[in-house]
């Protein structure tokens, strides 16, 4: 049965149709406004709030504490200073993404480890002959992701302080309202954003405070319908969606090594050994693997043919799809699109994909199916560069 996060007395009463799906056991807004598009719109234009305590989040301490986090990521832990952030993927011994997340070097030299799948068993196991602790913290720590263009203001307008100089992956710690909490330069919408973790029993009174400064720009709460827009635009993976990790796997052409997945550039080789490394090592001596994440760009000329050739208007969904749709060269099968959505910012529709190696160059064209009214047909996919969105202002 789903609960609420420590947010919920706060957003239950926000959530107009009491539109919720279940988030790892909690309760998720899809949606708090009569339309998504609303605080989609607050997310590029403005400020939006996303409640992501659903994550999982892992305390690693101790004198080993550096080691086990080297052990599995393929990252160089080393290099992860107090107040510095990492996204990283990690690794089985086949070098199968088991997860992918962030990797917080907190002031004392410990790590707050954060998954969109359970770790603790995957974290312990692996600290075989390490004197480290590893706490389950997930219900410990609520969190809150604020997002968008003006979410700097907002959030020094709630704690009374300057994060100009905050830089993009960095932490630090602060106050709000009286309230100790963690502020880290990371989102999950590829725009200017923070994510902050809030004592669990405080939660709703940190709500209060940001909701308040957030009246200057009209800041709005934002359910996972409007994200899913966002992450689309900005390239980012959805677990299960655009990859499946290796722990749930079937077959093995279900399982994903991060260079399949666009995650290559996160893997270290110069490092100390790490799980998996030998084998993303023997995938590199066979010349990389066979599949390759790409964005796609849609031709709407195409695809408002096919609803023409039906005697309807162009009818795309304002909501993200997460539905793999088949990919074609010529009438031959060669891919899928994993995530794909219509990109208000962007006006065009745009999708996810794994395609075999030889299609990743950039201006490379392939068939997409799509079908309308039961009646099958395809559109032109130009495969464009990643990610589709990218503002200054993320890093400024």
């Amino acid at each position: 049965m789903s609960v609420g996060t420590a947010f919920h007395s706060r957003l239950a009463d926000l959530n107009v149709k009491q539109q919720w799906r279940e988030w790892s056991g909690y309760f998720a807004a899809s949606v708090y406004h009569d339309g998504h598009q609303i605080e989609y719109n607050a997310l590029r234009e403005s400020a939006g709030l996303i409640d992501v305590s659903p994550l999982f989040k892992y305390r690693v301490s101790g004198p080993g504490a550096l080691a086990l986090v080297d052990r599995l990521i393929t990252r160089d832990a080393t290099k992860l200073t107090p107040g510095r952030v990492y996204y990283t993927p990690w690794c089985d011994e086949a070098g199968k993404v088991v997860d992918d997340g962030t990797v917080h070097r907190l002031d004392d030299g410990s790590f707050r480890w954060t998954a969109a799948d359970p770790q603790y068993r995957w974290l312990t196991m692996n600290a075989a002959g390490l004197d480290v602790e590893v706490a389950e913290e997930s219900e410990a720590w609520a969190a809150l992701a604020l997002q968008g263009p003006r979410s700097r203001d907002v959030l020094e307008a709630a704690t009374g302080e300057s994060f100009v100089d905050l830089r993009y992956f960095r932490r630090r710690a602060s106050t709000l309202a009286g309230i100790p909490i963690d502020v880290s330069r990371t989102g999950y919408t590829g725009d200017l954003g923070y994510e902050l973790w809030i004592p669990a029993d405080r939660a709703a009174d940190a709500w209060d405070a940001l909701m308040e400064a957030g009246r200057i720009v009209t800041a709005r709460p934002a359910g996972m319908l409007a994200l899913d827009v966002a992450r689309v635009e900005a390239g980012l993976l959805l677990l299960e969606v655009d990859y499946t990790s290796s722990r749930h796997a079937l077959i093995p052409e279900q399982a994903y090594s991060p260079f399949e997945i666009g995650l290559g550039r996160l893997v270290d080789f110069e490092k100390a050994d790490f799980v998996g490394r030998r084998a993303l090592l023997a995938e590199q001596a066979r010349g990389g693997p066979a599949r390759r994440l790409v964005g796609l760009r849609l031709d709407w000329t195409e695809l408002a043919a096919l609803y023409e050739a039906q005697g309807l208007p162009p009818q795309v969904s304002g909501t993200a799809s997460r539905a793999a749709v088949p990919l074609y060269d010529g009438g031959r099968w060669v891919g899928k699109a994993t995530s794909t959505t219509w990109s208000p910012v962007l006006k065009q529709m745009i999708a996810l994909a794994s395609v075999p190696a030889r299609y990743e160059r950039l201006g490379t064209v392939l068939r997409m199916e799509w079908t309308v009214e039961a009646v099958r047909g395809t559109v032109a996919a130009t495969v464009v560069e990643l990610p589709f969105f990218d503002p200054p202002r993320k890093r400024a």
